[in-house]
């Protein structure tokens, strides 16, 4: 990865939900970038070397108590800089600006007038932008000049053209921007000079050259749960390490129908590892019976998960070789929607994440994340460059909880099978549908494809008729979205024959069900899972 090495964008993270499509974005225009704490220091960023530097949103007024703040040195080391929304408005007030609390607010799409100037070079003078704000500038620091406003914000972009310092109130980072794309490449390539040289190809290279590195000849375990990100993860480090790694399939019972057989079946022969298999499914129910609470159930779950963890590593440690490091797939969205933010940003908690639950008092393994700043697709394509199957590349994302918080009120034997098998029904006729239109569009991931599908168990039960008899019975819910990345989603627009077959299937063929409801609301302001 030598060429993007000397070649590198820091992002600043100053606690956007969002904040990480900047770097995506970055990394999609073929240059290396990188998320790093708002708060580093000057000498910090020298050290790192950058090329660029991009300050992101975030929720806080810059004049807040607790305001994410910079080293004001940072913006005299000479980089070019490109701030958004936050970031435009902490360097107007570390320079000097005045930014204020205006009447009216902006929030989606506004309409911009632009005023010229290199960021905005070969765009039209009027577009559409995406906006979130109640602060705003509304004086520019010495030096500056504005670059481009909107009827309510006088300031919604401006320049310091000596100093290579561009900033706007709106996001260039999201799709709904329409010139975003064309901003970005402006500030990487005509401003910056920067080159396209990265790729997922070298992201392989260098991850298995840093976990060689930081490994040595220690050894490493890993919860193979046979999901996408961690069967990437266990590749990696079946690369780097071979058979230092030991893989651990936590059985918990919550996983989807046979799948337990399958994770056996691909990984005890695919990977030359140590594979254990845990069968730990009467525990877990135990621990859950009467449990209806969902953030209850996830840390009930994850702490079992340590236990598991723990017990198989003091098992292979018993011939005076300790397991040091503790790898996980933990990737991006898992992280910022745990508020859990490793950058030093402050995004508040949508919803705990089992790999991010803290180690109990007096373990001593330290952690392997390789994949935490990447998202889902890059995730898949990097899977493909380490010559995973498809069927593993393209599997569906699966909450480390599994089925329980697909399941809502508690859980029993009876309702996991009756969402074992209406799970397994839905997934079978969407993957169908989506093979059809792969057919059909010669794209196997095009625009109305389901990225993921599944079914919801809610805690309540419906009449109906069946043979002409009453039946009261229970309700399953079908949840189906199209997205790239996990961050947002649309609900899939399936065709009525798709849905009548599924509901017909879910009815006829899994006892205990009499009434199916299809999910049409979008992420957000929904999530994609129900718990």
């Amino acid at each position: 990865m030598d060429n993007s090495k000397q070649q590198k964008v820091l992002v600043f993270d100053f606690g956007a939900q969002y904040g990480q499509l900047i770097a995506r974005r970055i990394r999609d225009l073929g240059v290396y970038s990188e998320i790093v704490p708002c708060d580093l220091s000057a000498s910090e960023v020298r050290e790192k070397n950058p090329s660029a530097l991009v300050f992101s949103g975030g929720p806080a007024s810059v004049y807040a108590e607790d305001a994410p703040s910079i080293d004001p040195k940072v913006l005299e080391l000479g980089y070019p800089i490109l701030g958004f929304c936050y970031g435009h408005q902490i360097i107007a007030h570390t320079l000097g600006g005045k930014v204020g609390h205006t009447n009216k607010g902006e929030y989606g799409p506004a309409e911009l007038h632009t005023k010229g100037g290199a960021l905005f070079e070969g765009t039209p003078e009027s577009q559409i932008v995406w906006m979130s704000h109640r602060d705003a500038v509304v004086e520019v620091p010495a030096g500056f000049t504005v670059a481009a406003s909107t009827d309510v914000c006088e300031v919604a972009a401006m320049q310091n053209v000596e100093k290579k310092i561009f900033t706007t109130q709106f996001h260039p980072e999201v799709k709904h921007t329409e010139c975003g794309k064309q901003l970005l490449e402006n500030f990487l390539f005509a401003i910056c000079g920067l080159e396209k040289n990265w790729s997922i190809d070298n992201l392989a290279e260098s991850l298995i050259a840093e976990i060689k590195e930081k490994v040595g000849d220690k050894r490493v375990i890993l919860g193979l749960s046979g999901g996408v990100d961690s069967s990437v993860v266990a590749a990696l480090l079946s690369k780097a390490i071979g058979k230092q790694l030991i893989c651990v399939f936590v059985n918990h019972g919550l996983l989807r129908k046979n799948e337990p057989e399958e994770v056996e079946a691909v990984f005890s022969r695919q990977f030359d590892v140590d594979f254990v298999h845990v069968h730990a499914e009467e525990r877990y129910l135990e621990l859950l019976r009467g449990v209806d609470d969902p953030e209850q159930k996830r840390k009930i779950i994850g702490t079992q998960f340590w236990k598991e963890f723990f017990n198989v590593a003091q098992e292979k440690a018993t011939d005076g070789e300790p397991i040091t490091f503790l790898a996980q797939g933990t990737i991006y969205p898992d992280i910022i929607e745990s508020g859990a933010r490793k950058t030093g940003g402050k995004a508040s908690t949508i919803k705990s994440h089992h790999n991010l639950i803290p180690f109990p008092d007096g373990v001593s393994f330290d952690l392997i994340e390789p994949l935490d700043h990447f998202f889902k697709d890059e995730v898949r394509a990097l899977g493909t460059t380490l010559g995973l199957p498809d069927s593993l590349v393209h599997r569906q994302p699966f909450p480390g909880p599994g089925l329980a918080i697909r399941i809502i009120g508690d859980i029993d034997s009876e309702k996991l099978r009756i969402l074992k098998d209406a799970d397994a029904i839905v997934r079978e006729e969407l993957d169908a549908y989506n093979a059809r239109l792969a057919v059909e569009t010669g794209d196997l991931h095009s625009q109305h494809s389901c990225w993921q599908y599944f079914a919801v168990l809610p805690d309540i039960k419906s009449v109906g008729v069946m043979g002409d008899e009453r039946t009261y019975e229970r309700p399953v819910i079908v949840r189906a979205v199209e997205s790239s990345d996990a961050m947002t989603a649309d609900w899939a627009k399936l065709p009525h024959d798709v849905l009548a077959k599924i509901s017909s299937r879910l009815v006829a063929e899994v006892p205990g069900l009499n009434r199916v409801c299809y999910d049409i609301t979008s992420k957000p302001p929904a999530t994609i899972e129900w718990e």
